[in-house]
């Protein structure tokens, strides 16, 4: 446990000044003892000292807390002491001795010291306010000089030189130099105000002086920020940049910039009458490109940023004109006409996609000062032209996204039948929980098992028809046993007579019961359906089967050594 600070050992620190080491001890006595003034009164006295010598402008904040500090100390002291506390601890205040005027003696009056506590607080109340209205115009001063920098590298950042400025040169250009050349004279209005805060605090510690320089070089000068805490500073002149440059300005390129707004305008126009007509514009566009003067321009910027817009603003013309040709098409129930298309619409979409990316990773700020007109004729703000780029590179990414996944969908759905539901597949790459494709004849029909209900399993035979819901679909009871889904040894066979009206499937199970091949045949009529389903018992192992339109009926082949023959009623001939 630290021992109890006594405070006449204290004192002996205080009363000699010795403040550094006697501060810690003097807060932790407070900490203790609330009822010395003269503790106080001391406190007060190094706080005021340390207010005085710290920095106004680097450390503000504590020399105002110092200083607020001590005149609360003073205070407490000022309220405490009486004339019992003098004569109970006149040694405490003897830096307070002063002689009687009138006795010609030495002591110390509790007057004289409430008027030097008064004079104290006041004097640092009066400090106080300079010091924070000097860091007012401080603030101030710098703050306006960084903005006036800030504005002349928005002006200076587009332009190698000044005559790229003057070429440049436009209203906004003007107003932002106009801009630059105000603010500039506010900062140095404000340093002015700022140089007679500082004149009238004693010992500030601060005497800047403002020395001008001319921008000579517009890529080079005018780009470092002065460091307001050195002596001497040196100042850009922004105000006289400005106005050389706002008097200099006398020039533009309007031929080029009225044919960007033209072909922009033409692009619109065009735009407005695929909407309203819905017809194709894709020739008068391509007529109105061949007079952009995009070429011409390059002149002048080697990449210029609207060859890029216009080009994104053709592209997705030519690309909607094309969806608008597809919309009209009479067979878009077609699922194989619908990819040729997709994959025609995502060709033209990659296009898009890349120029608008390439657009949308241009730095529209950078850029923006070379095509102010451009910008303001067609755009109105570099923020709307960035909200059109923006929506135009989402518009790009989206339909890519769009017609990739249908692209992939359409592949999908090519592979599948629907039939109430259920997803049939017909392709031998694709495998189904419930169905097992056996046959599959390209864009004709498919047939096969379904364990859909594994009690019992039936077989299926379907058309495969350009949207894929088949204009056949039939279902018919299968032996469960003989043809169970775990038999690797199942094939099926088909055919269908000329006109295809008359289809047959027929299912071989190759593993022989009791010496015999089991066979399911079934016979199926376009227009009604299902006829007929048989199950036979064959001595050989079926390998083919033909439909015979003279007889009508089927034969069921193994080579060419053994073949029998089911009338059209499903019966076997003998």
């Amino acid at each position: 446990m630290a021992q109890k600070v006594k405070y006449k050992d204290l004192f002996a620190l205080l009363s000699t000044r010795q403040f550094e080491t006697a501060e810690p001890v003097l807060k932790r006595y407070l900490a203790e003892t609330t009822d010395n003034p003269n503790a106080y009164l001391y406190m007060a006295i190094i706080l005021q000292e340390k207010g005085m010598k710290d920095d106004i402008l680097r450390n503000t904040q504590e020399a105002v807390w110092h200083m607020d500090s001590a005149v609360i100390n003073y205070t407490k002291a000022y309220n405490m002491i009486d004339e019992k506390e003098l004569k109970r601890n006149k040694d405490y205040y003897a830096m307070y001795n002063r002689r009687d005027v009138r006795t010609g003696e030495y002591g110390v009056k509790l007057p004289d010291i409430q008027y030097t506590i008064e004079k104290a607080n006041e004097e640092l109340r009066e400090r106080i306010d300079k010091v924070k209205m000097i860091k007012h115009y401080f603030v101030q001063t710098v703050q306006l000089y960084q903005k006036s920098n800030e504005l002349f590298l928005a002006v200076q950042e587009p332009f190698n030189n000044e005559n790229e400025l003057y070429l440049r040169s436009d209203e906004t250009l003007i107003k932002s130099l106009q801009q630059l050349s105000l603010r500039f004279d506010s900062c140095q209005k404000a340093f002015d105000h700022y140089k007679i805060a500082v004149g009238n605090l004693p010992k500030s510690g601060y005497n800047q002086s403002w020395n001008l320089t001319t921008i000579r070089d517009l890529k080079t000068d005018g780009r470092e920020v002065a460091d307001f805490y050195e002596a001497d500073l040196k100042i850009w002149n922004y105000k006289a940049f400005a106005d050389n440059a706002i008097a200099v300005i006398n020039s533009e390129i309007l031929p080029i910039r009225e044919q960007l707004v033209k072909t922009d305008m033409g692009i619109n126009k065009l735009e407005e009458k695929l909407s309203q007509d819905s017809v194709s514009v894709s020739q008068e566009l391509g007529k109105l490109l061949e007079q952009s003067v995009v070429q011409k321009l390059k002149k002048y910027d080697p990449d210029p940023f609207p060859g890029h817009l216009l080009a994104v603003k053709a592209l997705k013309l030519d690309y909607r004109s094309m969806l608008t040709e597809h919309i009209k098409a009479d067979d878009n129930h077609d699922l194989n006409r619908q990819l040729d298309r997709i994959k025609l619409e995502l060709s033209k979409l990659q296009r898009l996609d890349s120029a608008a990316k390439k657009l949308a990773d241009i730095n529209i700020d950078a850029v923006a000062p070379n095509y102010k007109d451009f910008i303001t004729s067609t755009y109105s703000t570099t923020t709307m032209l960035k909200n059109f780029i923006r929506a135009e590179r989402e518009f790009a990414s989206r339909e890519l996204r769009m017609k990739s996944s249908r692209m992939m969908q359409l592949e999908n759905a090519l592979n599948w039948l629907v039939v109430d539901g259920d997803s049939i597949p017909i392709s031998t790459s694709l495998i189904s929980a419930f169905f097992k494709p056996l046959v599959i004849t390209e864009q004709k029909y498919t047939a096969g098992l379904s364990y859909k209900d594994p009690d019992n399993a039936t077989g299926y035979f379907y058309t495969i028809t350009p949207t894929r819901i088949p204009d056949i679909k039939v279902r018919f009871v299968i032996d469960h046993e003989l043809f169970s889904q775990q038999i690797e040894t199942l094939k099926g066979y088909a055919t269908a007579d000329q006109g295809n009206s008359i289809y047959f499937f027929m299912i071989v199970n190759e593993t022989a019961v009791s010496s015999r091949y089991p066979v399911t045949v079934a016979k199926i009529y376009r227009s009604d359906g299902l006829s007929w389903t048989n199950h036979y018992a064959l001595d050989f192992l079926p390998t083919s089967f033909v439909y015979v339109q003279e007889t009508g009926e089927l034969a069921i082949k193994s080579g060419t050594d053994n073949m029998i023959l089911v009338d059209k009623g499903g019966n076997l001939k003998q």
